[in-house]
């Protein structure tokens, strides 16, 4: 194996982890657009764009691993099948819970309603990157998988 391939092989726990950090940076973003932004009707547009663009995100997310990621981890490694399944229930639950924030900016609710669905998102979230890391971060090292990062992990 060339320095080259190595370095690649191993990219992809990189780029899992880059991607989260964004995600979590999207997060942060949104929520303070809400709380500040909400606050002053002038700026809620700005806030609702950042609700709806963070929505988004995670959802390009978790299709992109449902679609390209976790199919080459389970040909690869198929004793992992249970993990992959346990993290597209959370893709599923997350993706309720994003549903359901979405409808709230819909009918403009109030910026405390709007915070709560963050706040929930952000609990499950968190707990599904932390799991998703400590699985698969390790055979990420060693994944042949030659798709472009974006189809993968979505277009962060």
């Amino acid at each position: 194996m060339t320095e080259r391939e190595t370095t690649r092989l191993i990219a992809w726990g990189l780029e899992l982890r880059r991607v989260h950090d964004r995600l979590r940076e999207a997060l942060e973003l949104t929520r303070t657009a809400v709380r500040d932004g909400l606050a002053l009707p002038d700026h809620r547009s700005e806030a609702l764009m950042f609700c709806r663009g963070f929505c988004s995100a995670l959802d390009g997310h978790h299709t992109g691993e449902d679609r390209a990621l976790f199919p080459a981890i389970e040909a690869a490694h198929p004793e992992l099948g249970p993990v992959l399944r346990a993290l597209q229930q959370d893709h599923e639950m997350i993706g309720n819970l994003l549903a359901q924030l979405s409808a709230a900016t819909v009918r403009s609710a109030a910026v405390d309603e709007l915070d709560r669905h963050l706040e929930g998102i952000e609990a499950v979230m968190e707990s599904h990157f932390r799991y998703e890391e400590r699985q698969l971060l390790t055979v990420l090292e060693t994944l042949e998988l030659n798709v472009p990062v974006a189809a993968t992990l979505g277009p962060l």
